[in-house]
């Protein structure tokens, strides 16, 4: 008889996710150090799709954030790190579905990682716990397009120069190659995300180290402004 490993994988991987994140959320309560420890990357990218789930469909976990706040006031154990836009439309914890001191959440317009946001992520999942890094961006991206039309403006100018890179490296027949252009301004979104992600492995030591070894994962996301849903890459 031929055992499925995979089946087998999901399947424990369902049933971690009942006992700590169903139950966990179910609660209100913040996660605690004993259920942090028990979560696995595969885990928690589960909980952060079951999440987003419930913010589509309405139906978020009730919460008392007052409650928590005092569960957290003397430690934190949260499962996971976003890297997001600063965009108003894109807030973590909303499109996930997750309370407080649940997710590490750094905010930059473009989602860009720089070495000050890599050390913050190495503090999250080195000391803090973190299992899982979310690099995240999403459809109609200012920040993306205002690197798509080389927008000048103050520092603005500096920090749309992290977004060049993906802008140059999108090729194929996409004209205008401007802002004018949903699908050209949607394809420099997406590679910006694999390029960030490339970034974190190669300029962070301590994250590409845990990753090599399974101790944290990474994925890449794009969230809808249109629809609230995140797609995961594969």
């Amino acid at each position: 008889m031929k055992v499925n490993r995979r089946k087998i994988l999901w399947l424990a991987i369902a049933v971690l996710f009942a006992v700590t994140g169903a139950a966990h959320a179910a609660g209100g309560a913040a996660l605690t150090r004993e259920a942090q420890a028990s979560i696995t990357p595969d885990t928690a990218r589960e909980m952060l799709k079951q999440g987003n789930q419930r913010f589509v469909s309405g139906q978020a976990e009730k919460r008392d954030f007052l409650v928590q706040v005092k569960q957290t006031s003397g430690g934190q154990f949260p499962f996971a790190a976003i890297v997001s836009c600063l965009d108003s439309r894109v807030p973590p914890e909303i499109v996930f579905d997750q309370g407080i001191g649940d997710l590490f959440v750094a905010r930059v317009a473009g989602n860009f990682v720089n070495d000050d946001i890599l050390g913050s992520l190495e503090y999250a999942a080195r000391v803090a716990g973190a299992k899982l890094i979310v690099i995240m961006g999403h459809t109609e991206c200012g920040a993306v397009k205002g690197a798509c039309d080389s927008a000048q403006l103050g520092l603005l100018t500096a920090t749309l120069a992290n977004i060049n890179p993906a802008v140059n490296s999108v090729h194929g027949n996409y004209e205008p190659r401007s802002s004018k252009n949903t699908e050209f301004v949607q394809a420099v979104a997406e590679k910006n995300v694999e390029l960030t992600m490339g970034k974190l492995r190669d300029r962070s030591v301590v994250l590409r180290g845990m990753l090599d070894k399974g101790e944290i994962g990474m994925v890449g996301a794009m969230y809808d402004v249109s629809t609230g849903k995140v797609e995961f890459f594969k």
